[in-house]
């Protein structure tokens, strides 16, 4: 296998996102590992349009919100969507108020789509998860003001 090759699989696991990654061709083996860095986490601006990434500390470990602010957070482990298809608008937006029972955003878990509520009313603050992504159970995913 060539370096070249070798560069092209590295590239792979990092646009990827994979932890691990082992191919076997005749007698040549190559196994990448990746050390998975602090978690980033995604905070919409409030317009909606630009995002900042806000790095925590530890692996697992969601930003430190502020004591007056609720945190939704994961129910169940699944893939995250903002919105009800693609192409569609996003349930809720930073700067959005909400009320409790409003959806904010589906999370699919095998093969069954699952909404998740506000438990509080409040402004949305901080959209803490990418569309797309898969989350674990606990996960934060908005950071609400309660009113």
């Amino acid at each position: 296998m060539s370096n070249d090759e070798i560069k092209e699989l590295i590239q792979l696991v990092i646009e990827s996102g994979i932890a691990e990654l082992e191919i076997e061709r005749g007698e040549d083996r190559v196994r990448i590992r990746r050390t998975l860095e602090p978690k980033q986490e995604i905070a919409a601006s409030a317009d909606a349009k630009a995002t900042t990434l806000v790095e925590t500390g530890q692996p697992g470990a969601t930003a430190a919100p502020n004591a007056s602010e609720h945190i939704v957070k994961s129910p169940i482990v699944g893939t995250y969507y903002e919105s009800p298809k693609p192409g569609d608008p996003p349930f809720v937006k930073v700067g959005d108020a909400v009320e409790p029972g409003q959806v904010m955003c589906i999370i699919e878990s095998m093969k069954l789509m699952n909404e998740i509520e506000s438990e509080v009313a409040g402004t949305v603050v901080a959209k803490l998860m990418e569309s797309g992504r898969p989350v674990e159970y606990g996960e934060a995913l908005f950071a609400i003001r309660p009113h």
